[in-house]
């Protein structure tokens, strides 16, 4: 079954935060950009802390962080995250990434910000033992792609 949200929000400037208020990787040694995008899938935490329980809490300590790795700002519209175990896509609207920072996407519900966004889902979305998560542009054309996990082991924060 295939599913689509759109994230509805609009990243402020970050860089108008300075330095400081950014994550450690947007402050001069950020990950990589591979294939020539500036976007990366830069952190996952695929196994929210504590029991799998449906709370909000629950629910937004699972996440994926996309990080902007260049020194302009990525129109994020248009864009998708996949996630691979079930199928689940969720669409970008609207959305901008300041140069150098990062925006981290919350499983649950809350209050869409330029560091936060959230999915608004009742369930979890990241199977913790093993899953990949894809990031598409506007064009279909894969960003970035991170999996975790194996047959037997645990998965968690990537």
């Amino acid at each position: 079954m295939r599913m689509s949200r759109t994230i509805t929000t609009t990243l402020a400037a970050a860089a108008a935060l300075g330095a400081a208020a950014l994550p450690a990787s947007a402050a001069g040694h950020g990950p990589a950009a591979p294939h020539g995008h500036s976007v990366v899938i830069s952190g996952v935490q695929a196994d929210s802390p504590g029991p799998d329980s449906r709370t909000s809490r629950s629910l937004n300590g699972e996440w994926i962080r996309l990080t902007n790795s260049s020194n302009r700002t990525v129109d994020l519209r248009g864009y998708t995250l996949r996630e691979d175990r079930q199928h689940r896509t969720f669409k970008f609207s609207g959305a901008r990434l300041a140069p150098r920072s990062s925006v981290t996407i919350h499983t649950g519900a809350g209050r869409n910000t330029f560091r936060d966004l959230y999915l608004n889902q009742r369930n979890h979305v990241w199977d913790h033992r093993r899953d990949t998560a894809t990031l598409r542009d506007n064009h279909g054309r894969t960003v970035d792609t991170k999996s975790w996990g194996d047959r037997g082991g645990r998965g968690g924060h990537r």
